[in-house]
């Protein structure tokens, strides 16, 4: 058990509310932030859900990553802080600074609250958007040394989520006065739902194909791994000391395409699986590579399959 303070920052999304599941079971007090308090009651009724009955040690602070209000009340007293909060758009912005602006002055102000607080460490959750875009590179394996090219033709969310991390490299080197950092960069989020928050990915992948909305399966994969493994990873990335300064990417073993997903439903799931389309096979060349060996030989992180991740979301799926 452990009397150390860890603050983690957007606690109704789905990484953060099973960080703050895991946190609590293994005995830290926790803070937490919300846009508004009025959302308390969903993170109360999750970890309910979760078996979590005793929330003494676990506090709420109303701040928001577009104003400085509220964050130096959060950030007081934390050893740790866990910067997972992050919003992910619907749809792509007319204009990609209004995705850009908030990732990135969201992140410095936490940074610099945390530095201003005395914290010790700051695990920043950024994404393989950082990592595997904006450039044709294929049978390469990516891994944390691979940015994505951010003056490329790409998405304005994967522009901003690159944008957030290097200038969250950049504050700590130059203002940073000894706080260290950590950086998580996740493939698809899979895993659990508790108490109704889902992940971006349950809506555009687990549910379009149970619906069948998803007709046909493009020239397009990605990596999986399951939101219990990616709470562990930012737990470990915040206290091993051989963390400070590095990235990890958190990913399975192996790609998946929309065809994969759906014939692992089928097979597995079958009393799921009455609306899911006939897809056809992704072609081989179309999968992307990527490698978790740093994050297991470093932070002795073992994640769950990707087949296991994904049956978790298919379970959770409301009846």
């Amino acid at each position: 058990m452990s009397n150390q303070t860890v603050l983690v920052t957007g606690g109704t999304g789905f990484v953060g509310i099973h960080t703050i599941l895991q946190l609590l079971q293994q005995g830290y007090t926790v803070k937490t932030t919300l846009r508004t308090l009025s959302k308390t009651q969903s993170i109360v009724d999750a970890l309910n859900e979760a078996g979590l009955t005793d929330l003494s040690k676990l506090s709420f602070f109303e701040a928001d990553l577009t104003s400085d209000n509220g964050w130096d009340a959060a950030v007081e007293n934390c050893d740790y802080v866990l910067h997972v909060a992050s919003p992910f758009p619907l749809g792509e912005p007319e204009d990609e600074n209004d995705l850009i602006i908030p990732a990135r002055d969201g992140s410095l102000r936490v940074l610099k609250a945390a530095r201003n607080a005395g914290v010790k460490r700051v695990v920043l959750t950024s994404s393989f958007a950082a990592i595997g875009y904006g450039s044709d590179r294929k049978g390469h394996i990516f891994d944390e040394n691979d940015w994505t090219d951010k003056d490329a033709a790409i998405p304005a969310y994967i522009k901003s989520k690159t944008i957030a991390e290097e200038a969250a490299w950049e504050f700590v080197k130059n203002e940073g006065e000894g706080m260290e950092l950590a950086v998580i960069n996740p493939v698809g989020i899979f895993g659990p739902i508790i108490g109704g928050i889902y992940p971006a990915s349950f809506e555009g992948v687990i549910k379009a194909i149970l619906d069948g909305n998803i007709k046909e399966s493009p020239a397009f994969t990605f990596g999986v791994v399951d939101v219990r493994d990616v709470a562990d990873i930012h737990i470990k990335a915040m206290l091993m000391p051989e963390a400070a300064g590095q990235r990890f990417l958190a990913t399975s073993e192996g790609a998946v395409s929309f065809y994969d997903v759906a014939e692992l439903i089928k097979k597995e799931r079958p009393e799921s699986a009455s609306l899911i389309a006939d897809l056809q096979p992704t072609a081989a060349e179309a999968y992307t590579s990527m490698s978790n060996k740093k994050a297991v030989k470093t932070l002795n992180w073992h994640p769950r399959s990707r087949e296991e991740a994904i049956l978790a979301s298919v379970d959770s799926r409301p009846r």
